[in-house]
């Protein structure tokens, strides 16, 4: 045979080429080359990060949620006694996600302080922002509420004494709060103001980020909580809705007791005594002069009346003790008795 092809067999080669391209047509063929798509194709698909692993629940994260707005209610109405002024504080937000995230989101220097509450394992972490502790110990100190300069520099041993009161009334809150869970009590084990300096658990590990806000007149700022999921694994079952919501109110404890009264003790009140009350003209009260008499259609067996807050409470007798003059309670006296 040939190496070399002659015009025929060219011309026969190309029409071959031709015939092949015609019996198999592209646009025929596509259809039948094409997958049919599966039933699994339609199902929805979710992105899962593995650095941030969903480890609580949104039924617990519900649960923490309705918990520590309780929480806020209450320390929000010891803080307006505390401070004697009105405070908001209500819960912003419950997340997960990992330590060190936490940690990177907080300001420095803050107020961080460590936290544990047995029985439950590990340690915790509570920040009270810069922006609302400043404004607290200027108030604490005898200032206003009105806008001051927030410092960018660590507290002082003096202002951590004032915010370490501050702390210990949040922590008697929540141990009253989580006692529906756990029988646990809730301790201050160290301060720091630096943040970056603590490590409670592993930068990856995750934790649950509860925020709240506080606003005290034209300041406002945020405290923020950090519990690391190994501290409350042990309480999951119990974290749910139904068995929050089941939560009955205990009565006054005998620490809250002591403290209203220890408060009730400072307690400045107005005390008038009573000699009795008469009518005379308006002429005559521009008259009186010193050593006149009023006569009073009141026995002196009656006594003096005594009030406080404008409010009857006991009847005295008049006299005098050590040169001064004096009352000497004899009787309660009652709401409708007349001066």
């Amino acid at each position: 045979m040939s190496d070399v092809l002659d015009q025929s067999e060219i011309d026969a080669l190309l029409a071959a080429v031709d015939d092949g391209d015609e019996a198999v047509n592209p646009a025929e063929a596509t259809p039948a080359a094409t997958p049919k798509p599966s039933a699994q194709s339609n199902l929805p698909v979710s992105t899962y990060d593995f650095k941030r692993p969903e480890r609580v629940s949104k039924d617990h994260i519900r649960s923490l949620a309705s918990i520590h707005d309780g929480f806020a209610r209450n320390f929000g109405v010891t803080l307006s006694g505390f401070l004697r002024t009105i405070i908001e504080m209500r819960v912003v937000g419950v997340e997960q996600l990992t330590y060190s995230e936490f940690i990177h989101s907080l300001p420095n220097p803050t107020c961080f302080v460590i936290l544990r509450a047995p029985p439950l394992e590990g340690q915790m972490c509570l920040e009270l922002s810069p922006l609302i502790a400043y404004p607290i110990i200027e108030r604490l100190l005898g200032g206003n509420n009105a806008e001051m300069f927030i410092p960018q520099r660590p507290l002082t041993s003096i202002e951590w004494r004032l915010v370490q009161r501050l702390i210990s009334r949040a922590l008697d809150h929540l141990s009253d709060v989580w006692r529906n869970l756990v029988d646990a009590k809730f301790e201050m084990v160290a301060t720091e103001s630096n943040p970056q300096l603590v490590h409670i658990v592993a930068p990856t590990e995750v934790v649950v980020f509860i925020t709240f806000e506080i606003k005290m007149g034209k300041c406002a700022g945020t405290m923020s909580m950090c519990i690391p999921f190994n501290t409350i694994e042990s309480v999951l079952g119990k974290l749910t809705t139904q068995s929050w919501f089941g939560y009955k109110r205990k009565a006054t404890s005998d620490l809250q007791r002591k403290r209203l009264m220890r408060c009730l003790h400072k307690s400045k009140v107005e005390l008038r005594a009573y000699l009795g009350e008469t009518r005379i003209k308006l002429s005559e009260l521009r008259s009186l002069k010193p050593g006149n008499l009023l006569p009073l259609k009141k026995p002196i067996s009656r006594g003096v009346i005594l009030r406080v807050e404008g409010h009857n409470k006991f009847a005295a007798s008049v006299g005098q003790f050590r040169g001064h003059r004096a009352l000497r309670l004899t009787r309660p006296a009652k709401m409708d008795e007349p001066l």
